[in-house]
């Protein structure tokens, strides 16, 4: 079973901890264990509460209305929403629960039944990111066993990768990207994520993959000539040093544009090389695709 902080809590429900702090006081549905030192902390089970709870209340319920519910209660009320973006957050919260749980049969089949109402497109737009960016925290600070995360991101991996073999679009454009991760980066799922993206949008996508050493990419990019490089840095080995990258990136590509996304660029305060742009949310990441 994982324990959680607050702090996780705030991450994956979009309640602020000071918040439920105070639904802790006053109602009976969230009560968390203490360590030695008191310091809160949360089972799967609260998670799944609290996960609940937050999605009636942002669409109209009271909490102390909520607090009377029983759990039979509130599922309906879940299902019962019927604002597309209501639907959403509770898949994605159906997800994250999912992966918790290591209910993996669960989680494909929340996948497969959302791609067989939806499409693929929606299911990845609209849930798989979502899905990614709520729980990259608790994977960037190990808050979730190594294990529940493979299982799911092999059965997202393929998802995406379907999704990108389908693509068949009318537009074009003439610009060519390579798409790698640099070494000791194995987290696929954002570059596999911008992959479809742009191939969605008609751009010409040379993919190298996982943990590509520069000299390799290098290489490619003197034969292949791409417009851009683009990389995409969610949680690298311990050996990884973004500073050294950098400068490494600005020396090897000096004709070449660079652009990177991901969890590390968002506290990256030093200098970055003149050739390198830095992508630090979704809206700039489909922003830059959409002027390609």
């Amino acid at each position: 079973m994982n324990s959680f902080t607050i702090k996780d809590l705030e991450n994956l429900s979009g309640v602020k901890a000071h918040t439920l702090r105070i639904w802790e006081q006053r109602y009976g549905f969230l009560r968390p264990n203490r360590t030695d030192t008191n310091i809160r902390y949360y089972s799967n089970d609260q998670l799944r509460t609290i996960l609940n709870v937050s999605l009636l209340n942002k669409y109209g319920y009271k909490i102390s209305h909520i607090n009377k519910m029983t759990e039979d209660e509130i599922r309906e009320k879940i299902i019962s929403l019927n604002q597309q973006q209501a639907q959403q957050e509770r898949v994605v919260n159906e997800l994250v629960q999912q992966m918790v749980d290591m209910d993996t049969a669960g989680f494909e089949n929340t996948l497969s039944g959302y791609i067989l109402a939806r499409g693929i497109e929606r299911t990845i737009t609209h849930i798989i990111f979502q899905f990614l960016e709520k729980i990259g925290i608790l994977w960037l600070t190990n808050h979730i066993n190594p294990a529940q995360e493979h299982l799911v991101t092999n059965i997202i991996r393929h998802k995406l990768i379907v999704g990108i073999e389908g693509i068949s679009t009318p537009l074009h454009s003439s610009k060519t990207i390579l798409l790698f991760l640099p070494e000791t980066e194995y987290h696929e799922l954002g570059l596999l994520f911008i992959y479809y993206l742009l191939k969605n949008k008609g751009v010409q996508v040379i993919y190298l993959g996982c943990s590509v050493p520069l000299s390799d990419v290098s290489y490619v990019v003197r034969v292949k000539k791409p417009d851009y490089i683009y990389t995409h840095i969610t949680r690298p080995g311990n050996n990884f040093n973004m500073e050294k990258f950098m400068n490494q990136v600005g020396l090897k590509f000096t004709d070449t544009k660079c652009i990177i996304s991901g969890l590390l660029t968002s506290n990256y305060e030093k200098n970055i090389p003149d050739n390198v742009t830095f992508k630090k949310s979704l809206v700039e990441v489909t922003n830059f695709i959409s002027d390609l």
